[in-house]
């Protein structure tokens, strides 16, 4: 059974449903939590593919903030350097960004948040785990900071009227999503509880959002998400598949 390194650097955006389809799709998944004190592996020798989740840190922090972050990047330029297949949400998306050459800043159009559409971009149609997806598929974003400039390598697959830059890939199975597919009802309450400040700024009411990412919604990404996640497991499966 292919086994897929997955690393929380939060206990705000566990793995969750996303978790239980890459499980369905036959990965086996070692999750590791470094804000608990659990250590990271040196490399990714051992594993097939690498999922790093998203946080409230910013990919921006000083590297004594957080110091087992550089250890999450070593694991990226790993997986990328091997041509590991990877996958990078929110907080993950922005570092894998970084360290592929691109850049992240606090966001030009503050907070975006709530159930929104992404729309897919030419590239996607062609991509081995977007091209079906619809064309624009809903998502959960819950992001201050944005990819503002993409790595020189990499390819646009999706995008939003707020923000140009919400999935990318670089090389043939490495991939960047600004926007999660991993929530529950209950996350989005807590994140609700735990964000006001990101709510104010922008503009939306507490018990809006809540209602509008409810469980109607969230039984839609997982129609649309399930199926991409069993993609990506295919990759990861399936070494060169996606060349």
């Amino acid at each position: 059974m292919p086994s897929v390194l997955v690393i929380e650097p939060d206990a705000s955006d566990p793995i969750g449903p996303l978790g239980d389809w890459l499980t369905e799709a036959g990965l086996h998944l070692e999750v590791h939590r470094p804000y608990a004190g659990q250590s990271l592996p040196q490399d990714l020798t051992g594993y097939d593919g690498l999922i790093v989740l998203g946080g409230a840190q910013s990919a921006n922090d000083p590297p004594d903030a957080t110091p087992w972050m550089s250890d999450v990047r070593r694991l990226l330029r790993d997986g990328l350097a091997r041509s590991v297949p990877l996958l990078g949400i929110c907080l993950g998306g922005q570092l894998l960004a970084q360290e592929a050459g691109g850049s992240v800043r606090v966001g030009s159009e503050g907070p975006e948040i709530g159930a929104l559409l992404v729309g897919k971009r030419d590239a996607a149609f062609e991509d081995p785990i977007f091209a079906h997806l619809p064309i624009t598929p809903l998502v959960i974003q819950w992001h201050h900071d944005e990819i503002d400039c993409l790595p020189p390598c990499a390819v646009l697959l999706a995008n939003s009227v707020s923000y140009p830059h919400q999935a990318f890939r670089v090389g043939t199975c490495a991939w960047g999503l600004q926007f999660h597919v991993e929530t529950t009802p209950e996350l989005i309450t807590t994140w609700a509880e735990q964000d006001i400040a990101g709510l104010v700024g922008a503009g939306l009411d507490r018990q809006g959002v809540i209602a509008e990412a409810g469980p109607a919604v969230h039984e839609e990404i997982a129609q649309v998400w399930g199926a991409f996640a069993s993609r990506f497991a295919a990759v990861v499966s399936e070494p060169g598949a996606a060349a």
